[in-house]
């Protein structure tokens, strides 16, 4: 017997309970709340645990924001501190972004949303116990039961209390956000968010957020990170219009089938129908987008070409280190021996297969490699970025 479809009301009524707050600030959230509850009920095929698994995170997410906006509106001080404009780590997934952001993380001068404090933002984190929080340890006990759950996840993609954390889990508190889709099928959400949905909120919502992370742990600068960000980049800069982009690129066709694997990975812990075609097939357009939507913007200067930073993931695999320097040069900041010693110290511990790495075929998505060529051309040649054999 399936269980009852997941109810917004419901679920929003937990969380007020769970925390006794009311306040959720902007009304933005709702909209996309709906439509993601609708996608789970409709298209998700969720399994029953899936549909726990589901519920869980939406009361979560309302549950963070209620908890951040009553702490800012009981601190109103907190949105009068500037974000200072961050470093943007973007680029399709599957194209060394999260390695390139744990390495920058490194450096003590970087501030970065931390998965601990982004999993269980409240309190907001302090400098004194930013190191011993208890909070760590819980996390950390949570996410080992990852490999248990979905097996050869960390091979793909590695997970600690104490690494960065995605924006899209910053932006999921507004129901903006990449997250729902990776973790779920939700092809109407997907196309309403990519196409339709106003993101303006959603950054005002991940600004709120940092500033509410800084209260009292803040750095010199903030490093942020999400492929996500590459559908989005008017919304991105409008908010953050000194940021630095550090774009990652690499042969989309070699994207396109990592990450249909990936998700194929990561859905079935929610649901019993799920196949690595499948997803590529729901997701092939929106690669493709995302890719047009890059070339687009440096066309047009949404991304100033002097706020760029270009890396191949294949350059960046040979010596990230020298990736890092070429980011310190643009942004005109030093690279300490300190930071530079700890992140050299990062990279030998964490080689790239130190979990077993990511197996994965071209052949699996069942996509014709000519014509997926052909639609991503343009983007390759004007960021230069070269075929690699297929797997």
């Amino acid at each position: 017997m399936s269980m009852e479809a997941l109810s917004l009301d419901q679920l929003e009524e937990q969380a007020r309970q769970a925390t006794g707050l009311s306040d959720l600030g902007e009304e933005t959230w709702r909209e996309g709340a709906i439509r993601l509850v609708d996608g789970l009920n409709r298209e998700a095929r969720l399994s029953d645990v899936g549909q726990v698994i589901a519920a869980s995170d939406i009361v979560d997410y309302v549950s963070s924001r209620l908890r951040v906006v009553d702490w800012v509106n009981r601190n109103p001080e907190i949105k009068t501190r500037d974000v200072r404009p961050p470093i943007v780590v973007l680029g399709q997934p599957r194209t060394g972004t999260t390695i390139l952001f744990d390495i920058l993380a490194q450096d003590p001068a970087n501030r970065v949303p931390l998965t601990w404090e982004v999993d269980r933002p409240w309190p907001p984190p302090e400098s004194a116990t930013y190191e011993t929080d208890p909070r760590i340890a819980e996390v950390d006990a949570n996410l080992a039961n990852t490999e248990l759950l979905i097996p050869g996840f960390l091979g793909m993609h590695d997970l600690g209390a104490r690494l960065g954390q995605e924006c899209v889990r910053i932006t999921a508190g507004d129901f903006r956000s990449m997250i729902f889709s990776s973790q779920y099928r939700v092809p109407e959400y997907q196309r309403w968010l990519l196409h339709d949905a106003d993101m303006a909120s959603a950054y005002r919502y991940h600004r709120l957020f940092l500033q509410y992370l800084q209260s009292a742990h803040s750095g010199e600068r903030w490093v942020i990170k999400s492929p996500a960000h590459l559908w989005s980049l008017g919304s991105l800069m409008h908010e953050y219009p000194g940021a630095l982009v550090v774009h990652t690129h690499r042969d989309p066709l070699r994207v396109v089938c990592s990450l249909a694997s990936l998700i194929d990975l990561l859905r079935r812990l929610a649901s019993e129908q799920v196949s690595i075609e499948g997803v590529a097939a729901e997701w092939v357009d929106d690669i493709v987008l995302g890719l047009d939507r890059a070339v687009a913007a440096r066309r047009d200067g949404t991304v100033p070409q002097g706020q760029a930073v270009d890396v191949l993931f294949r350059d960046f695999l040979a010596d990230p280190m020298a990736v890092v320097r070429v980011i310190y040069d643009r942004l005109g900041i030093e690279l300490t021996a300190e930071a530079e010693n700890a992140m050299t110290k990062f990279i030998a511990e964490n080689p790239r297969e130190k979990h077993g790495g990511h197996h994965y075929s071209f052949a699996d998505t069942g996509l014709d490699a000519g014509v997926l060529r052909e639609r991503t051309r343009s983007y390759q040649e004007f960021f230069d970025v070269p075929d690699e054999p297929l797997p």
